[in-house]
């Protein structure tokens, strides 16, 4: 199998783009996928997992197959969520650098929807989008969509399961001959009746980059904790990776929520991410992550979809997912590009048979992960408070009055007697008394 892309039926000035882009060598998933777009016909189901190069696979062939001389959408790129469609658009984005010609829009939903209409009144060869907000430009008249030849459904499993009333409005719309081309990392019976519905009787099936996901550098573990020291489990594992960025997965927007602003009380560096967030904040967000700024993102399902961030070396479930799909998309997270990372799973008691459930499915092996001791859970919440302290700004509001009478008490103290003392108070505070309750003899009666 080629090594190049020239080799795979790729032209010159997309080689070019790439090249500048410093990727030389196709992955697997590529090399079985773009040959087959470009020289047969036939509907397309490629099953491979997140961080392979799916965009790639399916965008560069796409890119070189558009007709410049026609005026008119050729092609429609589906995906589950905003940050996963504005990462295909950068990307194809950045494909076409040397081939100004092709013209490629992206309407997501939580933006503002008359600038995108005002976009689609020029010339499109490529929309990408999401299923409601194209439902939505549909419904208005906004779009023409009857003409396309080429039908991109990326991260199909999350599609069909979210937004199938979107994805049934557009199918609707859309020519019956034309070319469906389906990316997938899992195939629930969703899919398979997605595809008996709506593809056509010749489909190439490709499947690459398969084996199992406990073989892709990802070790899987899982900790079993009591409801009143999961935060404090979480607190220490995450000190235990300070300097390296992670994804922490909830399952409601109230969680996540919750949890980062307890992350945030402990002055950890990180973000929420969920459906309800305004576009700017979610950008803004993800710029944040990606820069580096911030280490810890806690998301949602479907909002960290998108998130392709190479040096992720960890992401935590923080509650088991509901499906095994979910657990696939939430892992594929960490370990991309070759790299190595953890997917942490935190569960109680009577979760334990589901994580022999998902190593069933999903063939691959969870090993237990030893949970912190209560000392060192006692002292790892100490250096949080410490910091908390650290990062304390002045208060100038204190009276002035007030502020001279605590100075007198410790002004004699040097900086290590006050250290010293101040942790001796917290130690003393949070550790719990062994003495019994009534210390106070009764006195016998005369």
């Amino acid at each position: 199998m080629s090594n190049r892309f020239s080799d795979l039926g790729i032209n010159s000035e997309i080689q070019q783009s790439l090249s500048a882009l410093q990727i030389s060598t196709p992955t697997e998933i590529q090399k079985k996928v773009i040959p087959v777009i470009l020289s047969q016909k036939e509907d397309v189901v490629a099953l491979a997992k997140t961080g392979t190069g799916k965009t790639a696979a399916f965008g560069l062939p796409l890119l070189q197959l558009i007709d410049t001389n026609k005026p008119i959408i050729q092609a429609i790129v589906l995906a589950p969520t905003r940050e996963l469609g504005q990462q295909i658009h950068r990307n194809l984005t950045s494909f076409a650098a040397n081939s100004p010609a092709i013209s490629i829009a992206v309407i997501c939903g939580g933006i503002p929807i008359k600038p995108q209409i005002e976009s689609l009144k020029k010339t499109n060869h490529i929309v990408v989008a999401t299923p409601g907000r194209l439902a939505d430009l549909v419904q208005r008249g906004a779009i023409d969509i009857k003409s396309i030849t080429h039908f991109i459904l990326d991260e199909a499993d999350e599609m069909v399961s979210a937004l199938k009333e979107g994805l049934d409005c557009i199918i609707k719309e859309i020519p019956k001959r034309r070319r469906t081309l389906l990316f997938t990392a899992t195939m629930p019976g969703a899919i398979k009746q997605l595809i008996n519905n709506y593809m056509s009787d010749d489909i190439v099936e490709i499947a690459a980059d398969i084996t199992s996901i406990g073989h892709q550098g990802i070790d899987h573990r899982y900790v079993v904790v009591e409801p009143i020291e999961k935060l404090a489990v979480l607190l220490h594992f995450l000190s235990s990776k300070e300097g390296q960025r992670g994804i922490i997965f909830c399952k409601t927007k109230a969680a996540v929520n919750k949890l980062a602003k307890n992350l945030a009380i402990n002055k950890f560096a990180s973000g929420a991410l969920h459906g309800s967030l305004t576009q700017g904040i979610r950008d803004r967000i993800m710029d944040q992550f990606r820069a580096g700024h911030l280490d810890v993102l806690v998301a949602t399902d479907l909002a960290a979809r998108g998130i392709d961030v190479k040096e992720i070396a960890y992401v935590v479930n923080y509650h088991l997912p509901d499906t095994y799909a979910a657990y696939v998309h939430r892992s594929g997270r960490t370990a991309r590009a070759g790299a190595k990372g953890v997917s942490l799973t935190v569960i109680q008691q009577e979760e334990i048979q589901d994580i022999a459930d998902f190593e069933k499915e999903l063939d691959i092996v969870f090993h237990t992960f030893q949970k912190a001791d209560a000392q060192s859970i006692k002292e790892n919440n100490g250096l949080l408070w410490a910091k908390k302290i650290f990062k304390t700004k002045p208060n100038k509001n204190i009276p002035e009055a007030f502020r001279k009478k605590v100075h007198t008490i410790f002004h004699h103290l040097t900086k290590e007697e006050m250290v010293e003392k101040v942790l001796a108070n917290y130690w003393k505070e949070t550790t719990p008394s062994t003495q019994p309750k009534d210390t106070v003899k009764k006195k016998k009666k005369q």
